[in-house]
């Protein structure tokens, strides 16, 4: 009986963790284009290409965290124990995918930071 409830609870967690991570990331790289676009200075076909690779990378990270931690361990059988295995694991995930959102971010405000300076350097040469 406990391995039924360990299956239902792998079909539960599985299609949430990958729709997490399928819709954060399609949040962070459709606006983070915007960002891309900053840094790259309108060089779409360069900021669009450097946007799909993060997005890639962050996919390849999610979802291999995601079945990582996939081992469910449910010491009662019974369904409370498994909604509150689901809910350990799927807030955990949770957490998880905000920080690396965060991280993300991150990296967009820097790349933005170091391209302001750069274009403030090109004006300052350009000056003398």
């Amino acid at each position: 009986m406990e391995t039924t409830k360990i299956l239902i609870g792998y079909s539960i967690y599985l299609p949430i963790a990958l729709f997490l991570t399928y819709y954060v990331s399609k949040t962070l790289f459709k606006n983070g284009k915007i960002f891309m676009l900053d840094i790259f200075k309108g060089r779409e076909d360069i900021a669009e290409a450097t946007n799909r690779l993060f997005e890639t990378g962050f996919y390849l990270l999610n979802i291999g965290f995601a079945l990582m931690i996939l081992e469910m361990n449910i010491y009662k059988d019974d369904y409370q124990s498994l909604i509150e295995a689901l809910s350990y694991k799927i807030g955990g995930f949770a957490i998880y995918l905000g920080i690396m959102l965060f991280f993300n971010l991150y990296f967009f405000f820097r790349g933005k930071r170091k391209a302001k300076e750069a274009q403030i350097e090109e004006r300052l040469v350009f000056k003398a």
